[in-house]
């Protein structure tokens, strides 16, 4: 089971301090291609993307969060930021497991 982290430079910096690969995005054309790259590998069990990374694709994203059972995705905060969604309501509509 593999990750893949999907965000601004110094967050996937972070994660591959730890072993974990991925891809730093700018724009909406990076973001899609990074989605892509991560989907086109199947060992890829989850996709650990940005808050900022995901609004640049929000409805791919949103579509995998809410429907495909495969590959996990965690969306994270922004370096430096508080997370703008909220957690607990984004876990309720994703599993069904209020917390």
């Amino acid at each position: 089971m593999k990750y893949y982290v999907i965000g601004d430079e110094d967050t996937v910096l972070g994660f591959s301090l730890v072993g974990l690969s991925g891809q730093a995005v700018h724009d909406e054309a990076e973001a899609r291609d990074a989605w892509a790259k991560a989907l086109d590998d199947k060992s890829n069990a989850v996709i650990i993307i940005t808050e900022k990374a995901a609004d640049m694709i929000r409805e791919t994203v949103d579509r995998y969060l809410f429907s495909e059972s495969f590959p996990l995705v965690v969306e994270i905060p922004n370096p430096g930021e508080s997370f703008s969604r909220d957690l607990r309501v984004l876990v309720n509509e994703a599993i069904g497991v209020s917390i």
